[in-house]
């Protein structure tokens, strides 16, 4: 009686710890995390704030941080997920911050972390894609990247010179432009929480139009309400009958201006920086 007492006491303790570990929250669904860089002297790139504000509104954990700062940044990053805490990993920058997040991705590769998503709205120079990123959009009108060893991913760079209302200090404040990159980030979050048994329903970012999210085209126009959709098909075709263009190999594609100017040609912009935009 005394054993049987013993191995009871024991059962009972056994699963208490092991209902006690699996609530630990070392052992919870890692979080995504979207990491939002700004430019020079941490003042000019405010639309990065908001940016994160309507990330966290929609539910998506999301930080700002100065662009100085992204190798301190890279290395918790790292950390955390490698210990299962957080991931997927998604990069958005402006100005120096738009050069910083497409340095951390490649300094993530080192350190054997992929990164699902880096954005960069008007970098100051040109980079290579590392092999460890899946999707690069570059939102520019200065300067394009282009296909690291191995890179095997997506990668589409956004012409955006046509645009008399967008320059570099103001291209990370465009609500078009967040709404597209809310779109892309809801889609990578939305696909990672997939197997969960039961997903929050995000609200629709205003401004997008079905069918246009990741296909490569620019042709998204203000109508809120309207359903995401997921990333379109090479060839999909646009409401007035023609073929969207597609820039998964990285050539430049032509952005609709915001309000109804004509885009310019796709040839590649002047290597010089432009004037005034050392951020």
């Amino acid at each position: 009686m005394r054993n049987w007492w013993r191995l009871s006491v024991i059962g009972i303790l056994t699963a208490g710890l092991m209902l006690a570990l699996g609530s630990s929250p070392s052992m919870a669904a890692p979080r995504a995390h979207v990491y939002l860089l700004r430019g020079l002297l941490n003042i000019f790139s405010l639309g990065m704030d908001t940016l994160s504000e309507e990330l966290n509104r929609r539910g998506v954990y999301a930080t700002v941080d100065n662009h100085a700062d992204w190798q301190g940044l890279a290395d918790s990053a790292a950390a955390n997920y490698k210990a299962g805490k957080e991931g997927p990993i998604i990069l958005i920058g402006h100005s120096l911050g738009a050069d910083a997040v497409m340095e951390m991705a490649a300094y993530l590769g080192r350190r054997g972390v992929p990164v699902a998503l880096v954005v960069p709205f008007d970098g100051t120079a040109s980079f290579a894609a590392s092999s460890n990123v899946a999707r690069v959009l570059n939102l520019s009108q200065h300067y394009w990247m282009s296909r690291g060893p191995g890179f095997h991913g997506s990668l589409i760079n956004v012409d955006l010179r046509g645009d008399p209302n967008i320059d570099h200090l103001n291209i990370d404040k465009s609500p078009r432009l967040h709404a597209r990159v809310i779109a892309e980030v809801l889609g990578i979050v939305g696909s990672h929480r997939m197997e969960e048994p039961t997903v929050a329903a995000k609200p629709v970012p205003a401004g997008l139009k079905t069918g246009a999210i990741g296909s490569g085209s620019e042709a998204i126009k203000p109508e809120a309400g309207q359903p995401v959709a997921a990333p379109a098909k090479t060839g999909e075709m646009t409401g007035d009958g023609a073929a969207k263009p597609v820039a998964e190999s990285g050539t430049p594609i032509i952005a609709a201006p915001e309000r109804g100017t004509k885009p310019v040609s796709a040839d590649p912009p002047a290597s010089a920086k432009p004037a005034g935009s050392s951020q």
